[in-house]
C-alpha cells in the first residue's frame, strides 16, 4: 500500500535536490545548499515509514515485495550511471584515480559507498571534489535505513511494541550518537548511519503519528485547523531557508546544526498539501517537475561536475559549470522519461533479476577494476607517479582524534613535554614528519598536539573575504597555548597566500575597535604583523616558541604540471630532478618574518633554507624524483615525512634533531 501522492512532497525534493546542485556548482551562491540530502532522508523516512505501517496494517506486508519495489525504483537510473561514470572514468583518469574509482563503484553498487568514503577523506575536504561517486555516501545510508528499519518495524508490530515509542527511542539514540560524535569524530558522524538514522527517523515519527492520529479520527486523513496548517508550512520554509544560509561546511555537521534541515523539512510535510506554501510554491508545477527527476538529477549532477573538475585540473570556469547544470537536468529528464518510466510500465520478475543482476555485476567490476584490471586508457609509470602525489593528502592519518581543553585536536606520541602546533593547512603538511619522529625517536619526540584549521592564520585581527569562521578558532587555540600543559608553541601558515601574490585582494585587518585597514590601499598588513608579534612576544614570555616561515608556492610546483597533453587527447608526464625558480616576493617577505619574530623572542624555522638553493627550489623528491608537491603549495606526506627534518628541532626535546 502507498500513501495517497502529495505533490508538495516532490516540491520539496526539488528543493532539496536544487540546494545540493547549487551547492557543489556554485558554492559560494548557497553555502548551505548540502543540507538539501538532510531534507531527502525526512522524506525517506516519512514515506518509508507510511508505507510500511499502512501495509502491516493492510496484514500485506511482505519484504519480497518491498524490496522488489526498491530495485524497480532505484536500479535503473543508478545502474546506468554507474556504468557511464566507469566508462569515462577508464578514456580519462589515471591508474591509481582509475583504481579507486572501482571501489567506489562497487561501495555504490552494494550500497555501503558511505563505508568506503569514511575511510578517506572527508565530504568537504578538497580531493573530495574529484570523487565522480561521492554522492553515492548518502545513497547508501538509505540502503541500510531499507534494510534496518522494516526488520525492526515488522519485529515491534508482531511484538505489539508501542511503535510510536520504539521509533522515538532509535531516533533519540542515533541523535545522542550524531551530536556525541561529531567533534573528536566528524567523518564518521557525517557518514555513519548511527548518526544519520535521526534524520530518517524524523520523518518516521511524523508518519507514526500522523497514522494514529488518523486513526484516533475514524478517517483516513486526521482533520487539523486550517491556520495551523499554514503555520507549519511557513515555518518549515523558514527554517529549511535559514539551514540553507546559516549553515557552513566549517561547522560541526551534522550535531546540532543538522536540526535546521531535519525540522523544516518534517514541517513542512506535517502542514500537508493544503499548507499555503506547500500549496502555493511546493505544488507548482516546475517544482513538481523537478521533484519527480529529483533522483536521477542526483545521480548525474555530480559526476558531471568532478569529471569537469578532473579534465581542467581545478575549477572549471562558471560558463562550463552552468552548461553542466543544464546537461544535469537534460539527462536526468531523459532518464526519467525513457529508462524509470519503461521500467515502471513494464516491470516483469525477469526484468527485476536483470537489475539486480546488473548491479551486482557492477559491484564485481568495480572490484575488478580496484584490482588493476584492465588498465586506463592513460599508463605509463610517469603519469602513475603524478597522480599519486596529487592524490596523497592525508596528513593525519595516524594521528589520535582527541580533544585539548574545549579545542578538537590531532595528537601524537607520549613524550614528557607537549608541544601544540597551530597554523592553517602548511602547519598540517608537517603532520607525518611528527609522527615520523614519533615513531622512529619516540625517546626524543614529545606529545605533539595539531591545532590546525583550513585557511586561518594564527595572526589575530587578520580576516580573509574567504574566511569560514576562523576567528573562533584561533581565539580558542591561542589561549590555549598559553595553559600551562602546553610546554612549547610552533605557529606557521601559508603566509605568501595571504601577504602576496592575489592574497592583499581578499584580505583584511579588523582592529580592536573593529576599524577594517585593508591590505591595498591601506595598512592591513603591518597590522596584522604588529598583531602577529604581539602574540609571538605574549608566548615567548611564558615558554619556547617557533614561527615556522613559508615554503615556496606557486604554480611552477603543482604536479600537474609535468604533465603535458589533454586527458581527453593524449597525456605524458616528465620525471626526474626537477626545479623551479625561487619565488623572491615569498624568500623577501620571509625575511621580513623572521625580523618579526626574532624581535618578539621566537625560533625561526626556514623551510627555503632546505627546499631552495642557487635561485632554484625542488619540485621533485631526491630519491625516485616523483612530485615533492601535491598541489601548487603542499608538501606531499611523503616527502614531508622523510626529507622535511628542518622541522624536528621543534618538535624534539632538547631541539634534537634527526633523520
Amino acid at each position: 500500500m502507498h500513501p495517497k501522492y502529495r505533490p508538495d512532497i516532490d516540491g520539496l525534493r526539488a528543493i532539496a535536490v536544487g540546494s545540493v546542485l547549487a551547492y557543489h556548482a556554485f558554492p559560494s551562491l548557497l553555502p548551505g545548499g548540502f543540507i538539501g540530502v538532510d531534507i531527502f532522508f525526512v522524506i525517506s523516512g516519512f514515506l518509508i515509514t507510511t508505507i510500511l505501517l499502512q501495509s502491516l496494517a493492510a496484514g500485506d506486508f511482505s519484504y519480497r515485495d518491498f524490496y522488489a519495489r526498491r530495485i524497480r525504483r532505484i536500479f535503473p537510473a543508478l545502474v546506468l550511471v554507474l556504468l557511464v561514470t566507469l566508462a569515462f572514468g577508464w578514456y580519462v583518469l589515471l591508474p591509481g584515480e582509475f583504481s579507486q574509482l572501482g571501489k567506489q563503484t562497487t561501495g555504490g553498487a552494494a550500497f555501503f559507498a558511505n563505508l568506503v568514503f569514511l575511510g578517506e577523506a572527508g565530504y568537504f575536504d578538497a580531493t573530495a571534489e574529484t570523487k565522480p561517486l561521492l554522492h553515492l555516501w548518502s545513497l547508501g545510508i538509505e540502503e541500510q535505513f531499507y534494510i534496518f528499519w522494516p526488520l525492526l518495524l515488522g519485529l515491534a508490530w508482531r511484538k505489539r511494541w508501542p511503535i510510536l515509542r520504539v521509533t522515538l527511542a532509535v531516533a533519540t539514540v542515533s541523535f545522542l550518537v550524531n551530536v556525541l560524535t561529531v567533534q573528536p569524530h566528524r567523518a564518521a558522524a557525517f557518514y555513519s548511519p548511527l548518526s544519520r538514522a535521526w534524520e530518517l527517523m524524523a520523518g518516521g515519527l511524523l508518519a507514526v503519528m500522523q497514522l494514529q492520529a488518523a486513526a484516533a479520527a475514524g478517517q483516513g486523513q486526521a482533520g487539523g485547523r486550517v491556520w495551523k496548517k499554514h503555520l507549519q508550512s511557513i515555518v518549515g520554509i523558514a527554517l529549511i531557508v535559514l539551514g540553507l544560509f546559516m549553515t557552513r561546511s566549517t561547522k560541526a555537521f551534522p550535531g546540532w546544526w543538522a536540526l535546521l534541515p531535519v525540522l523544516g523539512a518534517a514541517s513542512c510535510i506535517a502542514a500537508g498539501p493544503g499548507g499555503v506554501l506547500n500549496k502555493y510554491l511546493l505544488s507548482n508545477r516546475v517544482m513538481v517537475w523537478i521533484g519527480l527527476i529529483s533522483y536521477p538529477l542526483y545521480l548525474w549532477h555530480w559526476p558531471l561536475l568532478s569529471y569537469a573538475r578532473i579534465v581542467t585540473g581545478g575549477e572549471p570556469p562558471l560558463q562550463l559549470r552552468i552548461v553542466l547544470v543544464v546537461a544535469s537536468i537534460v539527462l536526468a529528464w531523459a532518464t526519467y522519461r525513457f529508462l524509470e518510466r519503461f521500467v515502471k510500465l513494464h516491470l516483469s520478475q525477469a526484468m527485476l533479476r536483470g537489475l539486480a543482476g546488473a548491479g551486482a555485476a557492477l559491484a564485481l567490476a568495480g572490484v575488478i577494476v580496484f584490482l588493476g584490471t584492465p588498465t586506463p586508457r592513460h599508463d605509463s609509470p610517469a603519469l602513475q607517479a603524478v597522480a599519486d602525489a596529487t592524490r596523497e593528502d592525508n596528513y593525519y592519518d595516524g594521528f589520535e582524534e582527541a580533544a585539548l581543553g574545549d579545542q578538537f585536536v590531532y595528537r601524537a606520541g607520549s613524550g614528557k613535554r607537549n608541544v601544540l602546533l597551530i597554523g592553517d593547512s602548511h602547519v598540517e603538511q608537517y603532520a607525518p614528519r611528527a609522527l615520523e619522529l614519533v615513531r622512529t625517536q619516540p625517546d626524543k619526540a614529545r606529545t605533539i598536539y595539531f591545532a590546525t584549521k583550513g585557511s586561518c592564520p594564527p595572526v589575530p585581527g587578520l580576516f580573509s573575504g574567504l574566511d569560514t569562521g576562523c576567528d573562533e578558532r584561533r581565539t580558542a587555540v591561542l589561549e590555549l597555548a598559553l595553559k600551562p600543559e602546553i610546554d612549547s608553541v610552533v605557529l606557521g601558515a601559508c603566509w605568501s597566500c595571504y601577504f602576496t601574490g592575489a592574497g592583499p585582494t581578499v584580505n583584511y585587518f579588523v582592529d580592536d575597535r573593529k576599524a577594517v585597514h585593508p591590505f591595498i590601499g591601506g595598512d592591513g598588513i603591518e597590522q596584522s604583523l604588529r598583531s602577529l608579534g604581539e602574540v609571538l612576544k605574549r608566548l615567548s614570555a611564558v615558554k619556547p616558541v617557533y614561527l615556522v616561515l613559508g615554503n615556496p608556492v606557486g604554480m611552477d610546483f603543482d604536479p600537474l604540471r609535468q604533465i603535458e597533453g589533454s586527458r581527453l587527447g593524449r597525456m605524458t608526464a616528465e620525471s626526474g630532478q626537477l626545479r623551479a625558480p625561487m619565488p623572491q616576493d615569498q624568500a623577501q617577505f620571509n625575511a621580513r618574518l623572521k625580523q618579526v619574530a626574532e624581535a618578539n623572542g621566537a625560533r625561526v624555522i626556514e623551510p627555503f633554507a632546505s627546499l631552495c638553493a642557487g635561485g632554484e627550489c625542488i619540485r621533485s623528491m631526491p630519491d625516485d624524483g616523483s612530485p615533492a608537491y601535491k598541489d601548487i603549495g603542499h608538501l606531499r606526506p611523503r616527502y614531508a615525512r622523510s626529507f622535511a627534518t628542518y622541522i624536528d628541532p621543534a618538535l624534539l626535546d632538547d631541539g634534537v634533531a634527526g633523520k
